[in-house]
């Protein structure tokens, strides 16, 4: 008879009133082989209107399928003991979260950026969550704008939100951008790292 897939053990949870700290990766070269699959040149018109010659494209990591494989067994590493159920968000955090399930095992939420007009009108799609303790999976976070309001409609839905946790976390360095909801962050990779990893990718 044919074994099963592997399943990541998970670490406990952190105590009330503790941080987890400072995570680090233990794929060392995950940094690198990101950047150099998500940073292209050229030119490049920003959300702001502004024009760089410089774009990172996390989508294409997400594409990747060893890639995508990689960043999930980093985040299976970092899930709370507790967790319940996965909330992958629209869109970059489904693929990481859908991976990360196979992992550990867990259900997972696909939480929309709004409900749907029609059918069954929900906002996430996937088993019940009231009253369990989902967290939530992203793919990059910068501001947390998408994560606050994901966080505060599961919330109001009866879900136990505690925890994101990321794959890359570009907000400012020893900032928690989304303190004001009370969410703790944790991520495989933060901007830092990634920008140390640009020479070591350029050498290679």
């Amino acid at each position: 008879m044919a074994a099963g897939p592997s399943v990541c053990p998970r670490p406990p949870p952190v105590p009330p009133g503790h941080s987890l700290g400072t995570v680090t990766t233990t794929d060392t070269d995950l940094a690198a082989d990101i950047d150099a699959t998500c940073r292209l040149t050229g030119e490049f018109v920003l959300r702001s209107g502004q024009v760089s010659n410089e774009y990172f494209d996390k989508y294409l990591f997400e594409a990747d399928p060893l890639l995508l494989a990689r960043v999930a067994r980093e985040v299976a590493q970092l899930l709370p003991g507790d967790a319940e159920v996965l909330g992958g968000l629209e869109m970059g955090g489904i693929p990481i979260a859908t991976a990360v399930s196979q992992l550990v095992g867990l259900p997972v939420v696909f939480v929309r950026k709004r409900a749907k007009e029609y059918g069954t009108a929900k906002l996430a799609e996937g088993p019940s969550y009231d009253g369990r303790k989902v967290v939530l999976i992203e793919d990059v976070i910068t501001t947390g704008g998408a994560v606050r309001d994901a966080t505060s409609a599961l919330r109001a839905g009866g879900a136990v939100v505690e925890t994101v946790v990321c794959a890359i976390d570009r907000s400012p360095a020893g900032e928690n951008p989304l303190a004001d909801v009370d969410l703790e962050v944790r991520a495989v990779l933060t901007k830092a790292e990634l920008d140390r990893a640009r020479p070591a990718a350029g050498q290679a």
